[in-house]
């Protein structure tokens, strides 16, 4: 009875051997890269007014998309609807307008952006279903109270541009 009693204590005190868990571990990047071509710059073409267009003065910021894989992802631009940093604007509004358009494109199927665009908010959002490159122009325009000129300083706004997939 004895030696039952042992061979049994002995298996039970060996660990399990050939037994392991193995971690697996994947990386996704990204089919659609965005970068900024050209910094935007508020012109002041009345008291009132700051935009980016040019015949007001201004520079329109220029947002590159580099499609890998087409009809994987939307491109959602959105326009300021505050300043990152002003002078002091006491109460009054600032009211803002914004809009975006693809420019320049690598391939002319891409016109298809524009055509099916979806704008709400301040967000312009567009299905990305052709591979290759697209320069989206942004525009931005603020206008202070009623006929309230701006103070005088340095006004920064941030255009968000992202990627979604689909």
């Amino acid at each position: 009875m004895k030696r039952p009693l042992i061979l049994l204590t002995a298996l039970l005190a060996v660990p399990a051997v050939g037994v392991t868990s193995t971690p697996i571990t994947g990386m996704v990047a990204s089919k659609c890269v965005i970068t900024t071509d050209t910094d935007g710059v508020y012109g002041n073409p009345t008291a009132t007014e700051l935009s980016t267009l040019a015949t007001k003065g201004g520079v329109l910021p220029i947002i590159r998309y580099d499609i890998v894989t087409a009809n994987a992802y939307k491109a959602k631009v959105h326009t300021p609807v505050a300043f990152t940093s002003s002078p002091a604007l006491g109460s009054e509004t600032v009211n803002w307008t914004g809009s975006t358009l693809a420019g320049q494109m690598s391939d002319a199927a891409m016109s298809v952006f524009n055509t099916n665009k979806v704008v709400y908010n301040n967000t312009s959002e567009f299905d990305l279903v052709k591979a290759g490159s697209v320069w989206f122009n942004v525009t931005s325009a603020a206008t202070y109270g009623y006929n309230k000129a701006f103070p005088a300083g340095t006004y920064q706004a941030v255009v968000t541009a992202e990627c979604v997939a689909k």
